[in-house]
């Protein structure tokens, strides 16, 4: 019976569930995931054997075999013989770094060089020339070879038909050439710098003929140096320098020959002369040397007149015969009487004195560009110049020889 002041209510026939948690919903609809790995699938029934499993092939070169094996015979032929023409070639080119280097060596030491020279031997394959104990063609450069005064810039060299002594490949006991070829240069800015402590530069003038300009030290002085120089062949192995034209420029006061003839010696320029023929003073001491009037060929009346008349001394002095006889005139041995000649003129005593010590032979030899070549080692063959010229950079000399030995 329904109580009295409530309602009634039904009883429920099944117990009530707890209230469902939304995670609880999505796990029910995503399922279980080890249904599906603990699930075993019936065998496929159109293979009753099934497929037996196997490990997966990871090598990936044999793709690449597979396509190198599906060349033909003749390309595998053709990439072989490249590879093994590569190769020679390679060993080729070690063969002659190798015998370069050897020969360089060897040549520095016979030919007693402060370096090595360079040695490059020509031709293609150098193992059949090595083969057959012959060599083609060789070229040498020997740089800075001491030749007496001078350093010659460049020796180079071209030997033919190189015989090499020796047996088997590696075993090279010397070298013999038959005929070889070459040039020298004795270069102008190598000359410069050796020969140039006193200041004087070397420059072509023509085929045969080089110009010395320059200043030289005398007495404290620095005086302009002027000479030619002819160069000639000196014989089968040397150059030899004719020097003429030499002059010695003491400002524009006078010049200085080395020499005893006629016009060597010391001579006033024109300058000096008008200096002197202006000046009163200094022209009345000039005619009072005795010497000079004699030279001169001047009268002893037209002296006298002269030293009287200012106008006679004008007309004497300046007349062009006297200004040509007083040019003309050597005052070494008048300026070593009269001292005070130089001084007048403007010139150092101690000058003459230096210049008179200064001869021709040690001038000549001061601005000497000869040379030899050296000597060869052993005495096999022979080296001879054949021909001399004079260009821009220097001396070039063309040289010969044949029948040379090397490391006998």
């Amino acid at each position: 019976m329904p109580s009295d002041g409530w309602p009634e209510e039904s009883v429920p026939s099944e117990p009530l569930r707890a209230a469902s948690s939304p995670y609880d919903e999505l796990a029910a609809l995503a399922g279980n995931p080890l249904d599906d790995f603990l699930h075993e699938d019936p065998d496929d029934p159109d293979d009753p054997g099934g497929e037996e499993w196997a490990p997966p092939n990871h090598r990936r070169g044999s793709r690449r075999r597979n396509r190198f094996a599906g060349l033909s015979t003749v390309t595998k032929g053709v990439v072989a013989v490249v590879v093994l023409v590569s190769f020679l070639a390679l060993a080729d080119r070690w063969a002659v770094l190798y015998a370069e280097h050897r020969a360089a060596q060897q040549l520095k030491k016979e030919l007693k060089l402060t370096a090595a020279p360079e040695v490059e031997i020509q031709g293609f394959p150098f193992l059949t020339q090595l083969a057959d104990r012959r060599i083609d063609e060789m070229k040498v450069t020997v740089p800075d070879v001491a030749a007496d005064r001078v350093t010659l810039a460049k020796v180079q060299a071209t030997a033919r038909d190189v015989r090499i002594e020796g047996s088997g490949l590696t075993d090279i006991s010397g070298a013999h050439v038959d005929a070889m070829h070459g040039e020298v240069l004795l270069s102008f800015a190598d000359m410069n710098r050796e020969l140039g402590a006193s200041q004087v530069t070397f420059t072509g003038h023509g085929r045969d003929r080089v110009l010395a300009r320059g200043t030289l030290p005398v007495a404290g002085h620095q005086v302009k140096v002027r000479a030619d120089a002819t160069i000639r062949r000196l014989g089968g192995t040397g150059i030899a320098t004719d020097i003429d034209g030499m002059r010695l420029d003491i400002g524009d006061l006078a010049s200085y020959r080395p020499g005893t003839g006629a016009t060597e010696g010391l001579h006033l320029t024109a300058k000096s002369v008008d200096r002197i023929t202006e000046e009163t003073d200094k022209a009345r001491r000039l005619l009072s040397v005795p010497a000079i009037v004699r030279r001169a060929g001047v009268p002893d009346g037209a002296v006298r007149e002269a030293l009287h008349s200012d106008a006679k001394l004008s007309e004497l002095t300046g007349s062009p015969r006297f200004v040509k006889q007083l040019m003309g005139m050597n005052l070494i041995d008048i300026a070593i009487d009269h001292p005070w000649l130089l001084e007048k003129i403007g010139l150092d005593p101690a000058l003459l004195d230096g210049l008179t010590r200064l001869t021709r032979p040690e001038l000549a030899d001061r601005l000497s560009l000869a040379f030899r070549l050296p000597k060869l080692p052993g005495d096999h063959g022979y080296v001879r110049l054949r021909d001399v010229t004079v260009e821009q950079d220097g001396i070039r000399v063309d040289l010969s020889g044949a029948g040379l030995a090397v490391g006998h």
